[in-house]
């Protein structure tokens, strides 16, 4: 794949951080509040950067406490096991009293919390997937809200082996199988699945949802004995469908006046999902939005209508074309890191990282409980770009202005590396030893260094090692072994494991020498939640009531406004059909970009090809981009009232009507004089900072309402693509 093109370009790019530097304010003033990502960084040796490092470490955890630490290492498994970047952190902090810690993900913030409630465990729904295999052998009908995009299909945290995400689609469909992909975009379905396209108004997804359920409640299409056995509220639910709660009948044509999809489709689609094995599959980009939980909660509702959970080819998926791993049979665990015990019982979930270091001792809620944000002193980031994760940039910088150091480790010079004190040059993969996988993979690979570190730089074990045994804890830390011998024990005492269940695996020399060996897989033709049907008595669910909750009495008792006991239809603040669109008038999808995974190795070949005139491209239908005079190719700006960016303009009727498609993870590039402006082409500039709700506090930066209009300022040069200032 191209998308590799840009580890080797990169590795030696005028980005890469070439030895530690430090912010030349906190050198001179020490640790404290600053306006963090304008000062120059002063080159200093290691020995220089590990003494005021430890110093630091060790005057927050004396003074302050481990509770004044936030560990926000947020990186993939790209990197391998051992050198995972928060396996390391977090192992360290840990040997220090512990730090506060981040829950979930910007990915999965909201299924993380509703799934447990409703369905099961979210990694249980993903791990245990129906495999493709028996989707390909098995569906007649897949309908994919949010689509089943090719591009994210093609990637998965830690590698793929078998690029297989179309390969099952073709099969599928080369059997008969049909795929509906209601999505904003038409191509996020590959051709292979000549999908039939429907594009509701993006964010109204839950109200077509729900005029699907209607349906098969008021012609007796759904299946009454499944929804006995295996579910409990359906009735609260229905009474909802049929208006008893709020005189409103949720018909299609209700769902037609919301979502803009012609009521009679929506009614024929309804009767060939009940006349057909159906998988009801929904995106991950669906539940990162305000009121996130509905679409995905009536995704499961919706399969259970049907009854279809637990056979194969039908029931529920939440992923497909969101991920490599979704859908590949799980096979047996690796080799980790022991991160060891955190000290620490205080967390945040992982989006509201600038409320927390904005609002220090504030009290909100999430998930039932009422919880305080703490006083953090001190943020060591490793591993991660949370300038590229989270929303509303401007807002962000102003957060990591508050504590009094930022510690990070990274290979390049990201955003978040110029926004910190103490920054430490990390080796890419290709620069040091390990073992990997990709997540739900079964080729299990050493991965052996192919080139020498840039400049000075260290792999992350090394610097945390040198850092404990300046702070007393080097031998809890490295347990006496170097890399080599980590590498040589985790895989032995992972081997004796696996021998002890029957799986016969070579020693580490054999492993070492190989290519690769394939890890056993239990269960190659898995079907979600088989054993629940089969026997719903033997095998419950592990929600609270063991079934399917159609309606949640635990979360009816939260009682939050924004997440009630049974899926409904919540308007959102910023959608087309609202009034914020006379004033904004096109709907921004910030989904992932096809050049690069999220915001890595953005300065790669293949990444900057994709430029134009050196900005990340957005689309826009041929009706919108005439309404505005645009041609296609010129530099735009794209804003709303958080923010502007510059994009270069692409012209494309794969986009609907209304919408704006700007792929997340150009690096932020904030004009110095207007932070809140990204002359590079980040959609995080417009992007609101504001929970999913109040029971997930999950991200929401799928979604925004934006204007477009030419450019017509002076195009300043992208100055991410250079290191800092240096003095």
């Amino acid at each position: 794949m191209p998308l590799i093109e840009n580890v080797a370009s990169a590795q030696h790019h005028v980005t890469r951080i070439d030895q530690p530097y430090v912010r030349r304010g906190w050198l001179e003033n020490g640790p404290g509040a600053a306006p963090r990502g304008a000062e120059p960084f002063v080159p200093v040796s290691w020995e220089r950067a590990l003494k005021l490092l430890s110093g630091e470490l060790g005057r927050v955890y004396q003074q302050h406490g481990a509770e004044a630490v936030y560990g926000g290492s947020y990186g993939w498994a790209s990197a391998g096991r051992f050198h995972h970047a928060q396996s390391q952190l977090h192992r360290f902090l840990n040997c220090l009293g512990g730090y506060v810690r981040h829950v979930n993900s910007y990915s999965l913030g909201v299924s993380a919390v509703l799934l447990p409630h409703v369905i099961g465990d979210m990694d249980w729904v993903m791990r245990h997937a129906t495999a493709k295999t028996v989707l390909a052998a098995h569906s007649e009908l897949v309908v994919a809200f949010g689509g089943l995009s090719p591009k994210n299909a093609a990637v998965s945290p830690g590698g793929v082996s078998r690029h297989n995400a179309r390969t099952w689609i073709a099969r599928a469909r080369a059997r008969g199988c049909r795929f509906v992909s209601i999505s904003p975009l038409r191509d996020d379905t590959p051709s292979e699945a000549a999908a039939e396209w429907i594009a509701p108004l993006p964010g109204s997804d839950a109200a077509m949802m729900l005029a699907l359920a209607q349906v098969l409640d008021a012609e007796g299409l759904a299946d009454k004995d499944f929804l006995r056995e295996y579910t409990v509220g359906y009735d609260r639910f229905a009474e909802y469908l049929r208006g008893a709660t709020d005189g409103v009948t949720k018909d299609p044509e209700w769902a037609a006046a919301i979502t803009g999809v012609p009521a009679d489709r929506v009614r024929t689609l309804a009767r060939e999902m009940a006349a057909a094995r159906t998988l009801v599959t929904v995106s991950w980009s669906l539940q990162r939005a305000q009121y996130g939980e509905q679409p995905l909660w009536l995704g499961v509702v919706l399969a259970a209508m049907l009854g279809q959970i637990g056979l194969p080819g039908g029931g529920f998926g939440h992923g497909y074309g969101s991920t490599a791993d979704l859908g590949e049979p799980a096979r047996i665990p690796v080799p980790r890191l022991p991160q060891g015990r955190n000290g620490v019982e205080t967390f945040i979930p992982v989006a509201r990282i600038a409320d927390m270091l904005l609002n220090p001792g504030v009290s909100y809620r999430y998930n039932g409980q009422n919880l305080v944000y703490p006083d953090i002193r001190l943020v060591y980031w490793c591993g991660g770009n949370p300038f590229h994760h989270h929303q509303d940039l401007a807002r962000l910088r102003q957060a990591f202005a508050c504590p009094d150091t930022v510690v990070v480790h990274d290979a390049f010079w990201t955003a978040t590396a110029r926004h910190a004190d103490i920054v430490l040059p990390s080796t890419m993969s290709i620069e040091r030893d390990d073992f990997g996988v990709g997540e739900g993979d079964r080729m299990f690979f050493p991965m052996r260094a192919l080139t020498r570190p840039h400049g000075a730089a260290r792999d992350d074990h090394w610097m945390f090692a040198e850092l404990a045994g300046r702070l007393g804890v080097g031998k809890e830390f490295t347990e006496g072994r170097t890399v080599d011998e980590w590498l040589r024990h985790l895989y032995e005492d992972w081997r004796l494991v696996q021998s002890a269940a029957g799986h016969d695996l070579p020693g580490f020399d054999l492993f070492w020498a190989s290519e690769s060996i394939e890890l056993p897989v239990p269960e190659p033709d898995q079907v979600l939640a088989a054993q629940f049907r089969g026997d719903p008595d033997r095998f419950p669910l592990t929600t609270p009531s063991g079934k399917i909750e159609i309606f949640s009495e635990t979360i009816d008792g939260f009682g939050y406004p924004d997440c009630p006991g049974h899926p409904v239809w919540l308007e959102p603040e910023e959608w087309l059909g609202g009034m914020a669109a006379t004033q904004f008038p096109l709907q921004l999808v910030a989904n992932q970009p096809r050049t690069k995974l999220h915001s890595q190795l953005d300065v790669g070949t293949h990444s900057q090809s994709a430029k134009i005139g050196g900005r990340e491209p957005v689309r826009l239908h041929p009706s919108d981009a005439a309404a505005r005079g645009l041609n296609g190719g010129e530099i735009v700006r794209i804003f709303n009232d958080r923010g502007s960016c510059l994009a270069g303009l692409i012209i494309d009727d794969a986009v609907r009507v209304g919408v704006a498609q700007l792929s997340t993870g150009a690096w932020y590039d904030p004009d110095p004089a207007d932070p809140t402006f990204c002359r590079h082409g980040n959609p995080n500039a417009l992007t609101a900072d504001r929970p999913a709700s109040t029971l997930s506090q999950g991200c929401t930066g799928q979604l925004a309402l934006v204007q477009i209009e030419r450019y017509s300022g002076v195009v300043a040069d992208v100055t991410v693509r250079r290191p800092p200032a240096t003095s």
